[in-house]
C-alpha cells in the first residue's frame, strides 16, 4: 500500500507501532495474551533450561527430524553448514555439539515449509498483511517462489525470475544517476555473494553500499582503525583460553553469544577474573551449565560466568574505563613497573598528554558520570593491576551512542597502559552479532571504501571502482524520503524494523520508485514496499546450493577473523529458490547487459569467484585452498603483531574529553533498548524472556524500584513513554508496563524492535552515523489508556 489510501489498513500499522493515543501499543511478537507474568530468574544460564526449550522447538519445528540432524552438523569442518545466527568462532577443538539454543531457533526457524506462496499471496492483500504481527508474518513459513507487487490489487503475484531481473535491470538504467539507488546488505550473506554484490553495484557507478553495520558496529570499526589501524579485534578464541581476566561490556553474553559462555565457564575454572559491566545485572554474568558438558548437566554443576559486576549508568561506560585507567596511573606514581614502560616508549603515540587529561579528571566527575562509586572503581582498576592478560569484549551496550567512537577508543587506552595488545592471552575483542557480518565488511560492502581498497578493486576486476562516497543507512532512509533515491535493494535483514523512526522509515520505504527484498521468510520490509515491489526468495545456510558445477560451499568470516567454508545439508524448501549468488548475478547481467564481469560463469562454480577475490582482497591469498582448511584459516592482524598501520605508524592513544550527556535531566530516564532472549534481531520466536522472568509479554518498560515509586507505579501499570529528540521533535508510545528490574535510577530499558519508534531520525551519533537506540532520553508517566488487563 505504498499511496497509504487505506485508512484501516494505516490505523493497524500504527497501532502496531504503539503510535495511536488511547490504545495499547501490539507487541511484534505473537498477539499480546492476558496471562502474563514475571518472577525472578535464579536458575544458571543455559543448563537444563536452554536443553528444554532446544527440545520444545525441535518438537515444533516444521522438519523435526531435519532439525535434530542439523544439530551434528552445524558448525562442523567436514561439509557441515555455519550457524546462520551469531558470529561466534566455532570450537577449534573439534567439539561435536557447538552449538547453542538461540542457533538451534534460528536454524529450525529457517527449515519451515514453503508456505508463502503464490496461493497465499492470492488469500492476501498487503493491506491486510499490515495489521499482521511481525511474528506471524514469519511464521507462515519460507518464501516459495519470486512475487512482484500488484498496486491495482494490493497483492504480490507470482513472477518469473526472468522477468523479475528484466524489472530490476530496466529500472536501475532508467535513472538519471547511479547514486539514485542504494543497496542494503545484512549480515547474513555469504562472502561470495557479497563480493559479487559490491561487484554488481560499483560498476554500476555507486558507493551507497549501508549495511547493518551502520548500526551497531560502525563505532568499533571506526575506533579501531584509529587507534590501532584496523576495524576487527585482534583476538582469537586461544587469547580467550589464555588470559587472567576477561572484561565483558555492554553484552547480555547469554542472549546474544550463548556460546560464549563455554569460554568464560573455562577461564573460571583456571582461576581467571571474569568483569561484566553492564547496566542490568544479566543471567549471562551470574553462573551456567554448559550443555554439552554431560556430567555438569547431570549433577546440576553450575560454574560461575562472573566474578565482578558493575553495574554502570547507560551510556557512563567511557567514565568508569578513565576511572579505572586514573586508578592505574595513580598506582604508577609509586610503582612505575606497572604500566609496560617500553611497549608505550616504542609502540605508542599520545601517552603523556592522556596521562594529563586523566590526571587532571577529578574523581567527583568519574563517579558521576559512570554510576559507580569511586572505592568500587578502584577494585575494578586493581583486578585489571593483577591481571598479566586481559581480554576487553564489548557489544552494542558501547557503541549505540553518540559518543561509542570515544569509548571503545577508551577500551584501547586501558589495554595500551600495561600493554595488552599483541601479545598471546590480551587484546580488545567486539562481539558481533550476526554471522557473516564482520565478512561482509571485508569483502566490500563499505560506503566509504579506501582508495587503496577500490585500487586493487579495479585491477583485478578491469573497471574503474567510484570514489565518491556513498550512503550509509541513515543518509539511505533521508535520501529515500526527499525523493533523491528511487531504488532500494536489501540482501536479507528485515530493514524496515532494524531502523529509527519507524513512522518516518516506512514513508521513506514507500517513496521509492522500486523496492527489491531478497530473503528467506515474509517480513515486514515486504509489507512496507516502493510503489514497485519485488520479493526474491533464496536458499538458506542449511540448504544445498547445486549449480552447473556441483554443489557449492560458501565462506563466511567470524568475529575473530576466522574464514571457514559452509556446505548445506538438506534440499532446498521450494524448487524456484536460488542461491544468493545466482540472484545477485541475474541482477547485474539484467542492468549491465555489456558488462565483461562473467556473471554466469561465477554462478557456476564459486571457486572462480574466489580466485577473483584472493586477487582483489587483501589476505585471501590461495582462497580456494585455505578455506577448506580444517576450520579454515584466520585473516593476517598487523595490529596483533605490534604492527599498526595508522599515519604515524604506532597505536594511538586518544585524549577524547568525556560526554557531557548521560545525565538526562530531572524527571526523565535514559532508555536503552535490548532483545529479549527469545528473539533474533528483529525475529521474535516468542512473548517470553526467560532470563528475565518474564512470560507472555514484550510491550515493557524495565525501571529502577526507586523510580517506579517516585512515580507512584506498581509493578505491571500501564505507562506512555515519550522520547525528546535532538531536533526537539517527541514520540510517544502508549500502554506500556513498567517492570521493576535490577538497573540503575536514572536508567530505564525495552525491547527492540517495538522500541526503535522512540528513536529519531536526528538521534544518531555525529562520531559514527549510528542511531544512537541505546541512548535515548524519554520520561515515563502512568498511562491514560486502559490497555489490556491482567
Amino acid at each position: 500500500m505504498p499511496e497509504l489510501d487505506n485508512a484501516e489498513a494505516q490505523y493497524k500499522e500504527q497501532l502496531m507501532l504503539g503510535a495511536v493515543e488511547g490504545e495499547p501499543a501490539l507487541g511484534r511478537g505473537p498477539a499480546p495474551s492476558d496471562h502474563y507474568s514475571r518472577h525472578e530468574y535464579d536458575h544458571p544460564a543455559a543448563g537444563w533450561g536452554a536443553a528444554r526449550s532446544v527440545a520444545r522447538v525441535l518438537e515444533h519445528a516444521g522438519e523435526p527430524l531435519e532439525g535434530f540432524r542439523a544439530l551434528f552438523v552445524m558448525n562442523q569442518e567436514d561439509g557441515g553448514f555455519d550457524c546462520p545466527g551469531c558470529a561466534w568462532p566455532d570450537d577449534p577443538s573439534g567439539l561435536k555439539l557447538d552449538l547453542c539454543e538461540n542457533g538451534v531457533k534460528h536454524t529450525t526457524w529457517e527449515m519451515a515449509p514453503a508456505k508463502a506462496d503464490g496461493a497465499f499471496f492470492a488469500d492476501h492483500t498487503v493491506s491486510e498483511l499490515a495489521g499482521w504481527s511481525d511474528h506471524d508474518l514469519e511464521a507462515i513459513g519460507r518464501l516459495a517462489e519470486p512475487m512482484s507487487y500488484n498496486a491495482a490489487n494490493d497483492k504480490y503475484e507470482p513472477v518469473s525470475w526472468e522477468d523479475a531481473f528484466a524489472l530490476v535491470g530496466d529500472t536501475l538504467r532508467s535513472l538519471d544517476s547511479p547514486h539514485r539507488a542504494s543497496f542494503y546488505t545484512s549480515g547474513r550473506l555469504s562472502n561470495e555473494a557479497t563480493f559479487l554484490y559490491q561487484l554488481w553495484v560499483r560498476e554500476f557507478g555507486t558507493n551507497n553500499l549501508p549495511d547493518c553495520s551502520n548500526m551497531c558496529h560502525e563505532a568499533s570499526g571506526r575506533a579501531l582503525t584509529a587507534a590501532l589501524g584496523t576495524g576487527k579485534g585482534t583476538v582469537d578464541l586461544h587469547d580467550w583460553e589464555a588470559a587472567d581476566a576477561i572484561w565483558v561490556m555492554g553484552d547480555n553474553a547469554a542472549t546474544n553469544a550463548p556460546r560464549m559462555l563455554t569460554w568464560l565457564a573455562e577461564a573460571d575454572r583456571r582461576g581467571a577474573q571474569l568483569v561484566h559491566i553492564n547496566p542490568l545485572i544479566e543471567a549471562g554474568s551470574r553462573r551456567t551449565i554448559v550443555p554439552h558438558e554431560f556430567v555438569d548437566m547431570a549433577t546440576f554443576h553450575t560454574t560461575r560466568v562472573g566474578t565482578v559486576k558493575a553495574q554502570v549508568r547507560i551510556g557512563g561506560d567511557m567514565a568508569l574505563l578513565r576511572g579505572v585507567a586514573k586508578a592505574v596511573l595513580e598506582a604508577a606514581e609509586n610503582d612505575p613497573s606497572v604500566l609496560d614502560g617500553e611497549f608505550i616508549e616504542h609502540h605508542t603515540l599520545g601517552f603523556e598528554d592522556y596521562r594529563g587529561l586523566v590526571r587532571s579528571t577529578p574523581w567527583p566527575d568519574l563517579v558521576q558520570g559512570s554510576g559507580i562509586p569511586e572505592p568500587e572503581i578502584r577494585r575494578l582498576a586493581e583486578s585489571y593491576l593483577r591481571s598479566q592478560r586481559v581480554v576487553i569484549s564489548w557489544c552494542l551496550g558501547v557503541t549505540q551512542h553518540e559518543h561509542g567512537v570515544d569509548t571503545v577508543r577508551e577500551i584501547v587506552n586501558l589495554l595500551l597502559l600495561r600493554g595488552n595488545i599483541g601479545r598471546e592471552g590480551a587484546g580488545p575483542c567486539p562481539v558481533r552479532g550476526h554471522s557473516n557480518v564482520q565478512g561482509n565488511r571485508t569483502c566490500g560492502i563499505d560506503n566509504h571504501p579506501t582508495k587503496e581498497w577500490l585500487d586493487r578493486l579495479g585491477e583485478a576486476c578491469g573497471f574503474d571502482p567510484p570514489r565518491q562516497p556513498g550512503l550509509s543507512v541513515v543518509p539511505t532512509i533521508e535520501a529515500m524520503h526527499r525523493g533523491d533515491v528511487k531504488v532500494f535493494v536489501a540482501m536479507g535483514g528485515n530493514f524496515a524494523l532494524a531502523t529509527p523512526d519507524l513512522p518516518y522509515s516506512f514513508d521513506a520505504l514507500r517513496n521509492c520508485d522500486l523496492t527489491v527484498q531478497v530473503s528467506t521468510k515474509l517480513n515486514r520490509s515486504h509489507i512496507v514496499h516502493g510503489k514497485r515491489a519485488l520479493v526474491l526468495p533464496c536458499l538458506g545456510r542449511t540448504e544445498k546450493d547445486r549449480q552447473a558445477g556441483g554443489d557449492q560451499g560458501v565462506t563466511v568470516e567470524d568475529a575473530m577473523s576466522m574464514v571457514h567454508i559452509s556446505f548445506g545439508m538438506k534440499e532446498p524448501v521450494s524448487p524456484h529458490l536460488r542461491s544468493e549468488c545466482a540472484i545477485v548475478a541475474g541482477m547485474a547481467r539484467a542492468t549491465l547487459p555489456d558488462s565483461r564481469t562473467p556473471w554466469e560463469s561465477y554462478v557456476e562454480d564459486y571457486d572462480r569467484i574466489r580466485e577473483t577475490m584472493s586477487q582483489a582482497l587483501e589476505g585471501f591469498d590461495d582462497f580456494n585452498r585455505r578455506a577448506r582448511y580444517p576450520h579454515g584459516f584466520r585473516l593476517s592482524q598487523p595490529a596483533r603483531q605490534r604492527v599498526f598501520e595508522t599515519a604515524s605508524g604506532r597505536a594511538e592513544f586518544s585524549a577524547a574529553a568525556l560526554p557531557d550527556d548521560v545525565d538526562p535531566g530531572r524527571g526523565r530516564l535514559m532508555l536503552a533498548t535490548i532483545r529479549s532472549h527469545d528473539q533474533f534481531n528483529t525475529t521474535i520466536y516468542s512473548n517470553d524472556d526467560r532470563y528475565r522472568g518474564l512470560k507472555g509479554l514484550r510491550t515493557v518498560v524495565y525501571m529502577n524500584a526507586g523510580d517506579m515509586r517516585d512515580r507512584g507505579l506498581g509493578e505491571f501499570d500501564l505507562v506512555d513513554v515519550t522520547s525528546f529528540s535532538k531536533d526537539g521533535s517527541t514520540r510517544t508510545v502508549y500502554g506500556y508496563r513498567a517492570v521493576q528490574y535490577e538497573i540503575p535510577p536514572g536508567c530505564a530499558a525495552g525491547y527492540m524492535p517495538e522500541l526503535n519508534v522512540l528513536c529519531g531520525m536526528a538521534d544518531f551519533s555525529t562520531q559514527s552515523g549510528q542511531p544512537v537506540t541505546k541512548h535515548l532520553v524519554v520520561e515515563v508517566t502512568p498511562s491514560a489508556s486502559p490497555g489490556p488487563q491482567a
